[in-house]
């Protein structure tokens, strides 16, 4: 049996000691790298390409759920989640997800993981190829997104987006304005700097304050202390210009709610 190439990613040592110590005592494995958080784990699983990302949900700044997000869909492992959460809160992940390890984690149940993983590779191998299928990598990462919505997260404070190879950690308060274009999201920020992600508008609209961030129209959102000047426009509608230059004209039924909300004393 081919060895079961794994990479390891959780923000406390001791956690990450005890996994690598695990693994070592199984002879079909081989541990090919270990992150401290989700940054770092992005960029080893890109490089290292191992079978299974064992990751842990609870992560400052990039969660495994962000790591998932964030990973090109063609470098995108098999995964299985370690938390400390209660069983119910992750059952939706169970056919999505090679596995999920409740902490601490116990040598047995880590086999059973092993032995899913190893049974998943050999389900594709008549495809040669040792990474997670798209449908697979498309099915997980969406249920990333419905994972975050269903836990009722805090409010972003920082939005976790790529430049090239790099992870950019781009603080809320930068972000000037956000445009749907199909499944990607462009984030302008105040300075005129412009990024991209792949997350739908109105899962990003609910993790973010609701006092700073108001929708303009369908497909976009503006930062409220962006706005430098509101222009009134035949039919009732509003245009409005950022700090930055941007134009941006808000829907009939949007420009209603701005004058409403930010136009009166």
């Amino acid at each position: 049996m081919t060895k079961l190439r794994i990479v390891i990613a959780d923000d406390e040592r001791p956690a990450r000691s005890m996994l690598a110590s695990l693994l070592q005592g199984c002879d079909d494995v081989e541990l090919v790298g270990e992150a401290q958080n989700g940054a770092e784990a992005i960029a080893l699983i890109e490089e290292q390409r191992p079978d299974l990302a064992l990751l842990d949900l609870q992560m400052p700044e990039i969660d495994g759920m962000g790591v998932v997000r964030l990973i090109r869909k063609d470098r995108l492992p098999l995964v299985a989640f370690v938390t400390a959460y209660d069983e119910y809160a992750i059952q939706a992940f169970e056919v999505n997800a090679v596995d999920y390890l409740l902490k601490p984690v116990d040598r047995a149940r880590l086999r059973q993981t092993i032995e899913r993983a190893h049974d998943r590779l050999e389900q594709r191998s008549a495809a040669s190829s040792l990474s997670m299928a798209p449908g697979d990598a498309d099915r997980l990462k969406a249920a990333a997104d419905d994972y975050e919505q269903a836990q009722g997260m805090p409010p972003l404070v920082r939005i976790p987006v790529r430049r090239r190879d790099d992870i950019v950690l781009l603080p809320v308060t930068q972000v000037a304005s956000v445009v749907a274009d199909g499944e990607l999201l462009h984030l302008t920020t105040i300075r005129g700097e412009r990024h991209t992600i792949s997350y739908r508008l109105k899962d990003l609209e609910a993790r973010l304050d609701q006092a700073r961030f108001v929708r303009l129209e369908r497909g976009a959102l503006v930062n409220v202390d962006a706005i430098t000047r509101v222009s009134p426009m035949p039919g009732g509608t509003y245009l409005v210009t950022l700090s930055n230059g941007q134009e941006i004209r808000a829907s009939r039924l949007q420009s209603r709610i701005l004058r409403d909300q930010l136009l009166k004393l």
